[in-house]
C-alpha cells in the first residue's frame, strides 16, 4: 500500500487564513497524487504548519510536550481520513508512512529529541537528583522522568489499533456486544452511600494515598477544550471528535470529557504500527522524590524556593500566617485565581505547591502545608550545624531527606496496609540495591486503573475536630464537596490542625461490591473547568478506555490469576453474587469488563484494602519506582549508615507533631485509634536528629576559604577527582559564563568565582 499510496500536491500557505482547521486543511489537498518523496514530505510540512497555526498554547514544558504530541498525532489522523476518503476504505497510519515520514513528522511537529547517555555525563548529576527526573537513570535518561510516556505493561488495545479509545464507535461490538456508557455503570453498579464500619485504619491511610499519588502520576488533558476538525467546543458537543470524547447520561444529553494529552513519537522498533500507538504523558516524575513538593521542572522549582533569603527555604505565604505565626503555602502569582473564596472578608487565592491539584480538598492542602514547614524547619537546623554549607547545599540535602522520609513513610508505612504484608513480601520484597535495567516509570494501568481504587474509601464527610477529637464547636464537619478548591477555610476557619485531627481522628471508610464510590464524587464532583458537577466513576471508566487499555480479564492473566468466565467465576472473585449479576448484564462478556471496575469489586486480601488484581499492579509498581531509582533512600552512597539510622525513626506522627499544634497523636497515625486511650503525647514520638548531617570543615576549605557566592546562581562542594571541588550552577533562565568547577589547591582556588548571565 505504501507504493500505491500518494500524498497530495498542496498549494502555498497564507497566514491570514480564516475558517474551520478542517476548511483550512481541505483546502490544501489538491486532486492528483504525486510521486517523489520531496513533494511527500512538502505536504507532511505543511499539514503540521497548518495545525500548529490553529493551536494558541507555546508555554514550555509540559504543554510544549502536549501541543507537540497532539499536533503529531492530528496529522497521523489528517492522512488517515484523506487516505480513507480518497480509497473507500479504512488505513493505519503505518499504512501510510515510512519510517522516514514519521521521524520527519515528529521532527515538525517539535517531539523531543530522544536522550542518549551522552546526556548524563555532567557531574552534575551525580549527587543530586535532578529536578525532572532526567538521568536518574544514565543508560536511558528520560525512565521516570516528567513529560515522558506512561509505560504499557500490556499492548494497548484501540478500536483502530492506533489510537480510538474503546467506544468511540459507539455502535462497534466488542465480543459480539456493545460496551454499556460508562454513567449506565457508574448509576446502576457504583453509585451508592457510604456504608462505615469500625475500621483499623484513619482517614489519613485514604488521603496519603491520594497525596502520594500526586508524587508520581499525572496525566494532562489536551491542551484543546474544541475539536481539531469542526471547532466544536468540547463542553458543548456530544459528538466523538478528537479530543473530544464526551461521555453519555441517561438523558440523551453527555458529561463534557476531553482525551489526555499524547505522547510524541521517540522510539523506534520492530513494528511500526506498534510505535504509532497512542501513549500517554506522565507530566510529572514516576519517583517518589517529592516532587509534588518542590516541582517537577527548574521553572516551577524556582517559583517555590526562597532564593533572595539565602537560606534554602521555601517561598511561604506573605498575607497569612496562623494564629501561632506558623506558615502557609504561598498564593498562585495569577489572580484572582479560579478556587472558591469565602464571601466575607479578605479574598484568598488558590494556594501554590509542587503539584497544581493541592486546592483540590482541604487534606491535601494541609499535607501539601506540613511538608513546606518541614522542609525550612529542616533547613533552618541544617543552616545552624553546617554554618559553611551554601544556600544550595542547604536546599539540596533538605530536598534529599524530605524525599527519603516520602519513600519510607510510603512503602514502610503505607504499601503493605494497602496490599498486605503477603503481597508486598510476593510483589515487592527486600530491597537488593539499585538495578540500572529496571525501568520506574509509572504504567498506564497503575495511573488510570490500580491507584484508583482509593477512589472507593473517599468519605461523603470531611471531620473536622477539636483538641480532644470531637466535633469542632467553631468549624463543624462538612459535605465533601463543601471542600472542593476552597483553601480560604484553612486561613480563615482554624488553620490545619482541625483537618489534620479529622484525618487522624476517623475511621477511613470501607469499600464493600455494593457499596463503592459515594455521591459526593459520582453526583457532586466540582472540576475547576467545567460548568456541570462531575462523576468520578465515569471518569474513570472512560479515561481507561481512552487510553486502550486492556479489560480485567486480560489483567488477572497478567497476574497469574484465573480469568472470568462464568457468572460463578465472578461472584467467587468478587463475593457478591446481586453485584457479579448487575456487571454481566450490563457487560454481556466477562472480557468487556473495564479493569478498574473488575479490581475494585474484588474481595479484599487478608489484612488488605484491595483484592489480588491490583495488590499485584500496585506491587509490581511499587518495586520498580524503588529498585530503578538511583537515589533511593537505602542505595549505596546516598546517605551515610548513621543517616539511614536517623531516618528510620522518622514517621508521619512526628512530621505532624513537628509542623502543627497537635500534642497528642497515635505512633502510627495511619491506625485508627481511640481518643484519648490510644494516643501518646507527641514528646514520646521517636525523632531523628539531623546531628548525622553535621560535615566538620576539611583540611581543604580551612586553607581555601569558601567559594565565592555569586548572583543568580550558587554553589555545591564536590570530591569526585579527590580534591574539594565547588561546583557552580545557575538558577533556571540564567546561564553560566566562566568555569563551572573550580579546585581547591594549595590553599587557593583555582579560578575566580564564574558569573550567571540571563539567557
Amino acid at each position: 500500500m505504501k507504493k500505491a499510496f500518494r500524498l497530495w500536491r498542496t498549494p502555498p500557505i497564507r497566514t491570514d487564513e480564516g475558517g474551520s482547521l478542517s476548511d483550512r486543511l481541505e483546502g490544501k489537498f489538491a486532486a492528483g497524487p504525486i510521486k517523489d518523496k520531496r513533494n511527500q514530505n512538502i505536504f507532511l510540512y505543511k499539514c503540521v504548519s497548518v495545525h500548529r497555526r490553529s493551536t494558541t498554547h507555546a508555554e514550555p514544558d509540559t504543554l510544549g510536550v502536549s501541543r507537540a504530541g497532539e499536533l503529531f498525532h492530528t496529522a497521523l489522523q489528517l492522512l488517515k481520513d484523506r487516505a480513507k476518503q480518497k480509497y473507500k476504505r479504512t488505513f493505519t497510519a503505518s499504512d501510510l508512512l515510512t519510517w522516514e515520514n514519521v521521524a520527519l513528522l515528529a521532527e515538525l511537529s517539535q517531539c523531543p529529541d530522544p536522550a542518549g547517555p551522552d546526556l548524563c555525563e555532567q557531574s552534575r548529576h551525580n549527587k543530586y537528583r535532578t529536578i525532572s527526573g532526567v538521568c536518574n537513570n544514565r543508560q536511558n535518561p528520560r525512565w521516570g522522568a516528567a513529560n515522558s510516556a506512561l509505560v504499557r505493561w500490556l499492548p494497548a488495545e484501540y478500536e483502530d489499533g492506533e489510537g480510538e479509545p474503546k467506544g468511540w464507535n459507539r455502535e462497534r461490538l466488542h465480543n459480539g456486544f456493545q460496551l454499556p456508557p460508562p454513567r449506565r455503570v457508574s448509576r446502576e453498579i457504583i453509585r451508592s452511600s457510604c456504608k462505615w464500619r469500625e475500621d483499623d485504619y484513619s482517614q489519613l491511610l485514604v488521603d496519603w494515598g491520594q497525596y502520594i499519588d500526586h508524587d508520581i502520576t499525572f496525566t494532562p488533558q489536551s491542551i484543546r477544550s474544541a475539536a481539531f476538525w469542526t471547532d466544536v467546543d468540547c463542553y458543548k458537543t456530544c459528538e466523538n471528535v478528537h479530543p473530544c470524547f464526551p461521555i453519555e447520561t441517561e438523558e440523551s444529553l453527555c458529561m463534557s470529557f476531553r482525551r489526555s494529552s499524547p505522547d510524541c513519537f521517540v522510539a523506534s522498533g520492530p513494528d511500526l504500527q506498534q510505535v504509532l500507538q497512542r501513549q500517554q504523558l506522565n507530566a510529572i516524575t514516576s519517583y517518589i522524590d517529592a516532587s509534588l513538593v518542590y516541582g517537577h521542572m527548574p521553572q516551577l522549582e524556582g517559583t517555590f524556593r526562597d532564593l533572595p533569603g539565602l537560606n534554602g527555604k521555601l517561598a511561604i505565604n506573605d498575607r497569612f500566617k496562623e494564629q501561632n505565626g506558623r506558615s502557609f503555602l504561598p498564593f498562585v502569582a495569577k489572580i484572582p485565581s479560579a478556587c472558591r473564596t469565602d464571601q466575607q472578608g479578605e479574598r484568598v487565592e488558590c494556594f501554590s505547591a509542587g503539584d497544581s491539584r493541592v486546592n483540590e480538598v482541604l487534606a491535601l492542602i494541609a499535607l501539601h502545608t506540613l511538608w513546606l514547614r518541614e522542609h525550612n524547619r529542616i533547613a533552618d537546623t541544617l543552616k545552624l550545624i553546617n554554618d559553611h554549607w551554601s544556600p544550595e547545599i542547604i536546599y539540596q540535602e533538605t530536598r534529599k531527606i524530605v524525599g527519603a522520609l516520602h519513600q519510607i513513610i510510603t512503602m514502610r508505612d503505607y504499601v503493605p496496609k494497602i496490599i498486605g504484608l503477603e503481597s508486598f513480601e510476593r510483589f515487592v520484597g527486600p530491597y537488593r540495591g539499585y538495578d540500572p535495567t529496571v525501568d520506574a516509570s509509572a504504567s498506564n494501568v497503575f495511573a488510570t486503573a490500580a491507584f484508583r481504587f482509593g477512589h472507593g474509601t473517599i468519605p461523603p464527610i470531611l471531620s473536622r475536630l477539636n483538641a480532644s477529637f470531637q466535633e469542632h464547636e467553631q468549624y463543624p464537619h462538612l459535605r465533601m464537596h463543601e471542600s472542593f478548591f476552597s483553601p480560604w477555610r484553612i486561613v480563615k476557619e482554624g488553620g490545619i490542625e482541625p483537618t489534620l485531627r479529622g484525618m487522624i481522628g476517623t475511621a477511613a471508610p470501607t469499600l464493600h461490591a455494593n457499596s463503592l464510590l459515594v455521591e459526593e464524587v459520582t453526583e457532586r464532583l466540582v472540576v475547576l473547568d467545567t460548568h456541570q458537577n462531575m462523576d468520578l466513576a465515569s471518569l474513570n471508566l472512560q479515561r481507561g478506555r481512552d487510553h486502550g487499555l486492556p479489560g480485567y480479564n486480560k489483567w488477572r492473566d497478567f497476574c497469574g490469576l484465573t480469568q472470568i468466565k462464568t457468572l460463578d467465576d465472578l461472584s467467587e472473585a468478587v463475593g457478591d453474587a446481586g453485584v457479579a449479576e448487575k456487571i454481566l448484564s450490563l457487560y454481556k462478556h466477562p472480557d468487556n469488563i473495564d479493569v478498574w471496575l473488575g479490581g475494585l469489586v474484588e474481595n479484599f486480601l487478608p489484612r488488605s484494602r484491595v483484592g489480588p488484581l491490583f495488590a499485584c499492579l500496585i506491587g509490581k509498581q511499587m518495586k520498580s519506582i524503588r529498585d530503578g531509582d538511583r537515589f533511593w533512600w537505602e542505595a549505596d552512597g546516598v546517605f551515610t549508615q548513621q543517616q539511614r539510622n536517623e531516618l528510620l525513626k522518622a514517621s508521619l506522627s512526628r512530621v505532624i507533631c513537628d509542623n502543627s499544634d497537635i500534642e497528642e497523636i497515635p505512633p502510627d497515625s495511619f491506625r485508627f485509634r481511640k481518643y484519648p486511650a490510644d494516643y501518646v503525647n507527641c514528646s514520646e514520638i521517636p525523632s531523628m536528629s539531623l546531628e548525622a548531617w553535621r560535615e566538620e570543615k576539611s583540611r581543604d576549605l580551612q586553607g581555601c576559604g569558601l567559594p565565592k557566592p555569586i548572583k543568580n546562581g550558587d554553589f555545591i562542594f564536590s570530591s569526585k577527582s579527590g580534591k574539594l571541588t565547588a561546583l557552580y550552577s545557575c538558577y533556571h533562565g540564567f546561564k553560566l559564563e566562566g568555569a563551572a568547577e573550580i579546585v581547591c589547591e594549595g590553599n587557593q582556588w583555582s579560578n575566580e568565582a564564574p558569573r550567571c548571565a540571563r539567557e
